[in-house]
């Protein structure tokens, strides 16, 4: 499975707009965001339609979720919002 190149960035679109609205997370590169310099989200493709996001909840370990679908999208923004609010997503440094 490879990075999202810029085709499938395109797609995600509306979606990489709300995460950018987040001001503890900083997009170094399109799509790539850090949370206090470390690397917190990026985005995956597989063939044409498939999309993944591998997301650092906990640890130093990265989940990787389907992002392919709306609802698939609207849920990895509520997962976000709320490692954000609870801290299990990395600590800033």
């Amino acid at each position: 499975m490879k990075h999202a190149g810029a085709v499938a960035l395109d797609r995600l679109e509306p979606l990489l707009k709300d995460i950018r609205k987040l001001e503890s997370l900083k997009e170094k590169s399109r799509g790539c965001f850090y949370r206090g310099g470390r690397g917190f989200l990026h985005f995956h493709e597989h063939g044409e339609a498939e999309l993944y996001a591998d997301i650092r909840l906990q640890g130093d370990d990265f989940e990787r979720l389907a992002v392919s679908t709306g609802a698939q999208r609207k849920s990895l923004l509520r997962r976000i919002g709320s490692a954000l609010r609870d801290g299990t997503a990395p600590p800033k440094r």
